[in-house]
């Protein structure tokens, strides 16, 4: 258990070698969680960052009892995640980014990758419309890629309250995405 000696080491010692490990660990893993939520290399590297050094500083609060340092770190990720999408900062880069302001990767076929690219955006704003705690579950189980057995445990509260979260979320998002389509 590499994790858990790297984990002792900067708590007790501030070790910048076992902090390095644990970050290199999980970088890409927490980077791609950020990139399918905000579909931006920059502001998902931002993130990233800011995730890394936010989880460092608190590291003294980690218990390995509660819930495993992936989880842990998940749980930070979701809600900076919804601290961002509530900012000020979000809502004036909204206003000021350019229509068709599109970093498309797949060059053979453009037209699925932005329709793609604005399906996901449009999850995404229906996802930052939604109340926080129905947020924290969908972005975990969606995003996160966590079972609702693991968004209960790491929430602490019922299988059955993640269930109704979930499924209500789902809904809406659906219902939603009815409309834009249908416009």
């Amino acid at each position: 258990m590499d994790e858990q000696r790297w984990i002792r080491q900067i708590q007790k010692k501030a070790s910048e070698s076992a902090a390095d490990a644990l970050v290199s660990k999980y970088y890409k893993e927490m980077y791609a969680f950020h990139y399918k939520q905000t579909m931006n290399v920059e502001l998902s590297l931002d993130l990233t960052q800011e995730l890394f050094i936010g989880a460092l500083q608190a590291i003294r609060n980690y218990d390995s009892s509660k819930a495993s340092f992936r989880t842990w770190l998940y749980k930070l990720a979701s809600n900076r995640l919804v601290d961002y999408y509530r900012s000020k900062s979000y809502r004036y880069a909204q206003l000021s980014q350019p229509l068709g302001d599109y970093e498309v990767e797949d060059t053979h076929d453009v037209s699925i990758s932005l329709e793609y690219k604005e399906d996901v955006e449009q999850v995404i704003g229906i996802v930052n419309s939604l109340d926080a705690k129905l947020q924290q579950v969908i972005r975990l189980k969606l995003f996160g890629d966590y079972t609702l057995p693991e968004i209960a445990d790491m929430e602490s509260i019922p299988l059955s309250t993640v269930k109704t979260r979930y499924y209500a979320a789902l809904k809406f998002i659906r219902k939603e995405m009815e409309a834009v389509h249908d416009a």
